[in-house]
């Protein structure tokens, strides 16, 4: 589930990325684009440490 928050976020980044780039139509600030990136590196993480843990019970 946090993988798959962590794809849509990301993705959400690169649209906004992509349209900043090549239609100049941006929806988001620079602050934005930061916290939306943070926001997906969070649950990226989260996703990581929780799959970790889990091989680790041995599930």
């Amino acid at each position: 589930m946090f993988l798959i928050a962590a794809l849509i976020l990301f993705g959400a980044f690169g649209v906004n990325v992509a349209l900043g780039a090549f239609a100049n139509a941006a929806f988001l600030t620079g602050v934005g684009e930061m916290l939306l990136l943070l926001a997906a590196v969070v649950t990226f993480v989260v996703a990581t440490l929780r799959s970790e843990a889990a091989r680790k019970r041995g599930k």
